[in-house]
């Protein structure tokens, strides 16, 4: 959808698109010989609980102690070539930097999630189904980094449109045979649309009645069950219904919870089921239900059929946000203490929003893109014709010129040094700063002034995805793109560019791979 509260500038030419080519060459990425995770997986430890894995997913780090295959694959914008995007070693985390040179200079889009399990139930992107037509978007490959212990990564940003399925699987629970779930989720990334889900459901893609779906739900709609607070709540997806407990509507021990890292787990056997979650960065697991299935007709005994969804309902319902980091699905009902186990391997990863971050080093290179839908391919860059900041279409087409205008040094911050500024990598001394709330690229006065007006703390991009930057002197206001100019605002005020509408997209940018 068009960005619509936005109008190019008159004049603004946009930059040459790359040529694309018409073949797509497969490239595998080599694992290397460092950085284990773990000594076990989670499915590692489920299996010691006779009840192992049947589907394990994940694009941040393996799920087995021994696994050294794909974690997932990634397709660029520039020649459709995909990559296999591997581990840094056997149990390890995600070779990111493999994904960093394959994409540079271009975007990467990621096209198949690999099942660890050795039963082949990949997660590839979804067709049509009886709610939406299809296929869905694939996610952003850059749009959801992480690091675990250090070690960067990426996640699954599920903007609402994407979606993945198989629904030709191998060893999913069908019926009302027994199965566990536990996805990693983005705790602060989601919305009221249906319906981000992870897990089991109908293989034709349609509303196929009560009990035809058993998924791990994410979010805080309330048409069907909802729990205490605000949400977001964890709740089981059984079709015809999300489900905190064992009524309709309110069930107020399914609490609100938004840990940034999310552990959710929905598991099931016959007229039992579990909702379980907590902090995937510390402590334990709490049980939030467990007890009958529903007392409604249909969903006692279930109808299971056993395809895999991620980000969508079972019909295909596509109106949802969330971000994904890994998750499974086992044969058998899995023991709480099983459980307990998990989340301890779970904790031990090390997961953190350090990567938000993490990438400024100073004296780098970057160029910085935004991510409003609009606008994906579009970077800051200073313009040409005046010294104003924009965002324009920069592509492997473009002139030297343009992209070296959307290239940056990261330096540090010229007021406050756990901050950054942002010098012009073809106009040297000249930084970003901000001046009556527009940015502009000026020559460094050696003022104090100017130190604070060019220096911005990036924190964790305020969409969910990305990175913010925040204005050191006016700390309500971020780095904002608005009519394709660049501006700090706040979300809300009373300039056009503090419009609410969109500003947490706007103000959210991927750090991206320096274009010259």
């Amino acid at each position: 959808m068009l960005h619509t509260s936005h109008v190019r500038r008159a004049g603004r030419k946009l930059l040459a698109a790359a040529t694309v080519l018409a073949a797509t060459v497969g490239v595998s990425v080599a694992v290397s010989t460092q950085s284990r995770a773990a000594v076990t997986g989670p499915c590692d430890i489920y299996a010691s609980g006779n009840t192992p894995c049947v589907a394990a997913h994940s694009t941040t780090r393996a799920l087995y102690g021994t696994y050294s295959g794909s974690l997932y694959q990634v397709r660029r914008a520039s020649d459709n070539a995909t990559a296999n995007i591997g581990v840094l070693s056997a149990g390890g985390y995600a070779n990111a930097a493999a994904q960093d040179s394959f994409c540079a200079n271009t975007t990467c889009v990621i096209t198949v999630i690999y099942d660890q399990s050795g039963r082949g139930n990949h997660l590839t992107q979804a067709p049509a189904g009886g709610a939406a037509s299809g296929p869905d978007n694939l996610a952003d490959a850059t749009a959801a980094p992480t690091v675990l212990n250090g070690h960067a990564a990426y996640g699954v940003f599920v903007a609402p449109g994407t979606g993945y399925r198989n629904d030709h699987t191998s060893g999913i629970a069908t019926g009302d045979q027994p199965e566990g779930e536990y996805a990693i989720l983005d705790g602060t990334h989601y919305n009221g649309g249906c319906c981000f889900d992870y897990g089991n459901a109908e293989t034709d893609n349609h509303d196929d009645g009560n009990g035809t779906m058993e998924a791990i739900y994410f979010g805080n709609i309330k048409v069907w069950g909802y729990g205490s607070g605000t949400g977001p709540w964890i709740m089981a997806d059984m079709e015809n219904g999300l489900y905190s407990g064992v009524n309709k509507g309110l069930n107020s021990n399914d609490p609100t919870i938004n840990y940034r890292f999310t552990t959710a787990i929905i598991k099931g056997t016959a007229n039992l089921w579990s909702i379980r979650g907590g902090n995937a960065q510390s402590g334990g697991l709490s049980t939030f239900y467990s007890g009958p299935r529903p007392n409604v007709a249909g969903y006692n005994p279930m109808k299971k059929q056993g395809a895999i969804i991620l980000g969508i309902g079972g019909d295909n319902s596509k109106g949802s946000a969330g971000t994904f980091y890994e998750g499974v699905m086992t044969s058998g009902y899995p023991s709480d203490a099983t459980e307990n186990a998990v989340q301890a391997n779970i904790v031990a990863a090390g997961y953190s929003t350090s990567s938000s971050t993490g990438g400024l080093t100073p004296g780098s290179r970057i160029s910085l893109r935004a991510t409003t839908s609009c606008c994906t391919s579009d970077y800051i860059r200073h313009d040409d014709a005046d010294s104003k900041a924009v965002i324009s279409a920069i592509s492997a087409g473009s002139s030297a010129t343009d992209k070296a205008d959307a290239t940056w040094i990261v330096r540090a911050g010229l007021s406050n040094s756990s901050c950054v500024s942002f010098e012009s990598a073809n106009a040297s001394g000249q930084f970003l700063r901000h001046f009556n709330y527009e940015l502009y690229l000026n020559s460094n006065d050696g003022s104090s002034q100017f130190a604070q007006d060019a220096t911005f703390c990036a924190k964790p991009g305020n969409s969910g995805q990305g990175t913010s930057f925040q204005s050191v002197n006016y700390p309500t206001k971020y780095i904002r793109h608005y009519a394709y100019t660049v501006y700090i605002a706040s979300n809300g005020g009373s300039n056009a560019w503090d419009s609410t509408n969109l500003w947490s997209d706007d103000t959210s940018w991927g750090v991206s791979a320096p274009w010259a």
